[in-house]
């Protein structure tokens, strides 16, 4: 693990995956950029992380981001936030698949090229936190599916056109994972939560890490965990 502070831009750190990243990263001392969807919950996360940088713009208004002021070197730049509404495709409304898809693929296609400039200057690494929907879709799972096959696509066009820049990207493929959003899914469907049953926060967060922590002379394309 490297001994040098570095800046990472971290999104969906409200929460999650996200949230116990963003602890780790802080807690060893490293730089925060993070995203906040309003200025109320900005004030939050500045509070919570002191010294980082929390910037104000909402996933699901992607052009919202175009305004963002972002530092001139990221280390890495870890898409971790994410939406899930289930339903059949008969009856998903149009406002669930356009919200589902500019939270979980537009906006972090539109982040990432506003980063990118960082990214290069910094020889850095894009993480997108995808899900085991992004390789195998199953019924009532159109929306998020798609918004996540769509995003392991983002992330294979990113890696063949920005590898000679020195610009790594990794997808993590999390099987269900005990967070809110698992709830939430839970709850969906219709199903007692167990957290005990899946795979916890701190495993996928660790995998993470490792890559972020990854020597120069080697890039993982994709990660697969799996509840046991």
């Amino acid at each position: 693990m490297t001994t040098q502070a570095r800046t990472h831009l971290v999104t969906g750190a409200g929460s999650g995956i996200g949230e116990l990243l963003a602890r780790r990263l802080h807690e060893r001392g490293d730089h925060l950029v993070l995203l906040a969807r309003t200025p109320a919950r900005a004030e939050e996360l500045a509070a919570a992380y002191p010294g980082a940088d929390v910037l104000a713009a909402d996933l699901a208004d992607p052009a919202s981001l175009e305004s963002l002021a972002l530092p001139e070197r990221l280390d890495s730049v870890v898409h971790a936030a994410g939406v899930v509404e289930l339903g059949p495709v008969a009856e998903l409304s149009t406002a669930a698949w356009q919200e589902t898809l500019a939270v979980n693929l537009v906006a972090p296609a539109v982040l990432t090229r506003l980063a990118l400039p960082a990214l290069r200057a910094a020889r850095g690494t894009v993480v997108l936190v995808n899900s085991g929907a992004g390789l195998h879709a199953h019924a009532d799972w159109s929306a998020y599916a798609a918004s996540k096959h769509g995003l392991r696509g983002l992330a294979d066009s990113l890696r063949a056109e920005e590898g000679g820049a020195g610009v790594r990207v990794t997808s993590v493929f999390p099987g269900r994972t005990a967070t809110r959003m698992q709830e939430e899914v839970h709850r969906q469907e219709g199903k007692t939560y167990d957290a005990a049953a899946w795979i916890q926060p701190a495993t996928v967060v660790d995998l993470v890490l490792h890559v972020l922590d990854l020597p120069e002379d080697a890039v993982v394309p994709e990660v697969v965990v799996r509840p046991r």
